[in-house]
């Protein structure tokens, strides 16, 4: 063996693979870089401008907040000993005699019906300080998709207070359930990556907590429009390639799954970004740029729960469909469905991620290939029903488990708010609401002279060089230049 591959106690024990740890912390920074900076940047760009700095900053808050919930409690509800079939017991993950450990997940053994063992517990060959981060990567996003929902107008300090309540008693359940060895996941529902425990959910919740918060102002829901639509596009780049993150990592390995899952995901991006521009150019007339970013996040999101599971060809006929789906949802239902037009759902979440979540989970269910699921999952002779055989069973197994997501994350989110606004309103007051930023924060995203301000030679002296400044030959000073998106 070489030296560089053996045991060096007591910093490499003979368990730890080196080559697997540093592909696992490498995913979950991919991950983090999908919410910060990835996720602030877009939200801030593809708002009205009076809403950038507050949309940045809920975003933020979520990814710092739920970091510190999740050490302190939330991991080990979601992945540590059974408490109920869908929780886990809450406790500490800080101690070193924990972290340092070969990573477990107690409850993922797996039995036969008679009570015998099918598989084992899964164990990682890294260290449990790693699946502790790697995981709350998965938990902060969530939370930050979830807010696309309400940006724009929830109070910031009902934010501050929804954030860890979601996180504890909604994410957890969902995490748990499916991937720490809950009931979803010993009946054999397949969800690799987060279609289910972060799409679905954050879709449902996002729409559920629009509801409670209220709309925005009417004025901003007739015109919002991006303040910045190139930093959009930064902030979607940094989404997309940090993908490959979020779906390679899920095996906890740099092994056959984490390959496919890498390559299948960025195929079904590709696919379904075109299929959405081609469907804006055929309907009205022009591509468009966020509408390709949709796509792009639709193809993201729909591959997800299958990722390491299904063929390559399978990857695009996943794209053409999220590419599809989710803009007649959005373009076309969204106009005729009055609960679709009653609720504000900020920047579509909804469909972007609860109809292509659920889009996903059940393709997965129809195409999950036989030899690529024996390679990871813990439940034998698991097939698409595409593949015939016990397929269909699967199927039905995934619309099932997609009821139980959207039926606890409606009712978890609402009994959250009512909670809330007991103390607390949901909804900015009506000043806040009619300024943005500087009424909420006492800051302002952009500081350009068109933005009302006029140059004052008097008021901001000399030139960078020293000379005195000329004198405007306007009567009213020069006014710059106006960004006008």
């Amino acid at each position: 063996m070489a030296a560089a591959y053996e045991e060096h106690l007591p910093a490499v024990p003979d368990w730890l693979n080196k080559g697997d740890n540093a592909w696992q912390m490498t995913a979950a920074t991919l991950v983090g870089l999908q919410s910060m900076p990835g996720l602030v940047i877009l939200y801030a760009s593809i708002v009205k401008k009076k809403w950038a700095v507050n949309s940045a900053f809920m975003a933020l808050y979520a990814f710092a907040a739920v970091l510190i919930c999740w050490v302190l409690l939330c991991y080990r509800m979601a992945f540590g000993d059974k408490l109920l079939p869908f929780w886990g017991k809450g406790a500490p993950a800080l101690g070193q005699k924990f972290l340092i450990e070969q990573a477990e997940i107690p409850e993922s053994i797996h039995s036969y019906n008679n009570g015998t063992v099918e598989s084992p517990p899964e164990r990682p060959l890294i260290p449990m300080t790693t699946v502790v981060y790697f995981q709350f990567t998965f938990a902060a996003i969530t939370m930050i998709l979830l807010a696309g929902s309400v940006l724009g107008r929830m109070n910031i300090k009902a934010w501050m207070a929804f954030v860890p309540l979601w996180l504890i008693f909604s994410y957890t359940v969902g995490a748990f359930s499916l991937w720490g060895g809950g009931f979803l996941y010993q009946w054999g529902v397949i969800d690799y990556s987060g279609g289910y425990v972060i799409h679905l959910s954050s879709g449902i919740g996002g729409f559920t907590a629009a509801y409670w918060v209220g709309p925005r102002l009417k004025s901003d829901r007739e015109r919002f429009p991006p303040n910045n639509v190139l930093l959009m596009l930064a902030g979607a780049g940094l989404l997309w390639m940090g993908w490959s993150g979020f779906n390679g990592g899920a095996p906890y390995a740099a092994n056959l799954t984490s390959s496919v899952a890498v390559l299948n995901t960025n195929i079904c991006a590709a696919t379904s970004l075109l299929v959405w521009t081609c469907l804006d150019v055929i309907f009205f007339g022009k591509p468009s740029v966020i509408g390709a970013v949709q796509g792009m996040m639709t193809g993201l999101v729909c591959i997800t729960p299958g990722a390491g599971l299904v063929q390559s060809w399978a990857a695009i006929v996943m794209g053409i469909l999220s590419g599809s789906i989710p803009w007649v949802s959005m373009m076309i239902l969204h106009k005729k469905l009055t609960l679709l037009q009653k609720v504000d759902d900020t920047l579509g979440v909804f469909h972007t991620h609860a109809v292509a979540g659920l889009l996903g989970g059940l393709l997965t269910g129809l195409f999950a290939e036989p030899a690529l699921c024996r390679l990871i999952l813990p439940v034998s002779n698991t097939r698409g029903a595409f593949y015939g055989g016990s397929g269909g069973v699967l199927f039905l197994k995934q619309l099932v488990a997609a009821l139980f997501v959207i039926g606890w994350n409606l009712v978890s989110t609402t009994l959250i708010l009512l909670a809330i606004q007991l103390f607390i309103p949901l909804r900015m007051p009506e000043e806040q609401l009619v300024i943005g930023d500087d009424a909420i924060h006492g800051e302002e995203a952009y500081a350009l002279w068109g933005d009302g301000e006029k140059y004052d030679p008097t008021k901001h002296g000399a030139s960078l060089f020293g000379e005195k400044p000329a004198i405007s030959p306007y009567v009213s000073g020069a006014r710059g230049v106006t960004v006008n998106l």
